[in-house]
């Protein structure tokens, strides 16, 4: 390279000196050395007390003990590397949202794919830094459902990785709140009401400073988006189909990541207790497998009312959402 040939001619320059004026410059040294032995000599037998204590040489570092791995965890552009075979990449395809609706469902789906390389649980690779692995030949996945209500997260993509294909799984914005709400108060017991938290000063005006609430505004989201992204680089998934058709939604997330259609309804079976659709064979075992108990937790009850309310309000931008993504979802 230009650069080490730059920096290999330096080397040489400063060989080269060394036999010339750098002979005449090392000439001195030993009368020095001499001279100044002799005023320490002096110093500590003429004037006893005042030298200056002996300045000792610095101890030497001891050699890290750190194993050669752990060096090599920083990738480029400083980025933490994942351990585990295969090379670094940045990930092809990203599900990016939303919360609650159906992101960690659609992940599980299409790891069953042998050329599908996914993370664990929302690695946050855009915010963090972790860099994944993969082999040749496979596609490296990262769902992180915050991506889609984050105003940063698509230039932040955008500049690191313009062709990454984006897969958004969106739901009726009204069931999707509840279950948000559903999900924080079985972590949080004394949480007021969703109607209390939906609403302002009762049954006022939609509160979409929540982010229950303000999650679902999908159309104003993807605007932000396709500031940055082409609608073609999107595919929107139904998570009501999802639920109801498994295999016929990986399908269309197969044929958008060029993948053959390898995981087809053989690989589910429909839950009845759970509402939800299983692995009849989960990646890696023989056995059957359902996902956490989080997933189909049952929903609090909503007062109709709470709910028409909603709904009256989501319509103008689920039409938006419509008319931009030309699909139909049909919530309303």
């Amino acid at each position: 390279m230009a650069g080490s040939g730059g920096l290999g001619g330096g080397a040489r320059d400063l060989q080269g000196a060394g036999t010339g004026q750098g002979t005449a410059l090392r000439a001195p040294r030993a009368p020095l050395a001499l001279v100044a032995l002799l005023l320490s000599a002096y110093c500590l037998f003429a004037l006893p007390g005042r030298c200056p204590p002996a300045v000792r040489a610095p101890a030497p570092v001891p050699a890290s003990t750190e194993p050669p791995q752990a060096s090599r965890r920083l990738g480029a552009r400083g980025l933490r590397v994942a351990s585990g075979p295969g090379r670094r990449r940045f990930p092809q395809a990203l599900i990016v949202g939303v919360k609650k609706g159906g992101t960690r469902a659609l992940l599980e789906f299409l790891r069953l794919h042998p050329d599908v390389r996914a993370l664990g649980s929302e690695p946050h690779f855009f915010d963090r830094g972790l860099m994944p692995r993969s082999l040749d030949g496979q596609i490296t996945m990262e769902k992180t459902p915050s991506y889609f209500v984050t105003q940063e997260a698509p230039r932040r993509i955008h500049a690191m990785s313009p062709d990454t294909k984006l897969i958004v799984v969106v739901r009726n914005p009204v069931t999707r709140a509840i279950s948000d709400y559903a999900q924080t108060l079985s972590k949080t017991p004394g949480l007021p009401s969703f109607r209390a938290l939906a609403f302002r000063h009762g049954l006022g005006p939609v509160d979409t400073a929540w982010s229950a609430v303000r999650i679902g505004l999908y159309a104003q989201h993807l605007d932000n988006w396709l500031r940055y992204f082409p609608l073609s680089h999107f595919l929107f998934v139904s998570g009501e189909r999802l639920v109801s058709d498994p295999a016929g939604e990986v399908g269309r997330v197969q044929d958008f990541l060029g993948l053959k259609r390898v995981v087809t309804d053989k690989h589910f079976y429909f839950n009845a207790t759970k509402g939800f659709p299983c692995l009849k064979k989960a990646q890696g075992s023989g056995r059957p497998r359902c996902l956490g108990k989080s997933k189909g937790r049952p929903h609090p009850r909503v007062p109709e009312p709470v709910v028409q309310r909603l709904k009256a309000f989501y319509q103008p931008f689920n039409r938006k959402f419509y008319q931009m993504t030309g699909q139909d979802f049909g919530w309303d």
